[in-house]
């Protein structure tokens, strides 16, 4: 990482006044605002609701195929 992108994407958000950040969150939103970043989003987002699509209803449907196996 470049040190312009560097400062654009980590100190810009992570230095705010009074912010307070663990590690997996702080993770989450650099990843996110990376994503964005490189004009991905839409790339993104789309797999993003495809797997969250995928485990809703793999849990709905799990039982119902167990019993028809």
């Amino acid at each position: 990482m470049i040190e312009g992108a560097c400062r654009h994407l980590v100190k810009d958000r992570m230095d705010i006044t009074g912010a307070r950040w663990g590690l997996a969150g702080a993770e989450a939103v650099l990843r996110l605002r990376t994503v964005i970043s490189n004009g991905d989003f839409e790339e993104y987002w789309k797999y993003h609701a495809q797997r969250e699509h995928l485990r809703v209803h793999a849990i709905r449907y799990r039982d119902s195929l167990a019993l028809a196996a």
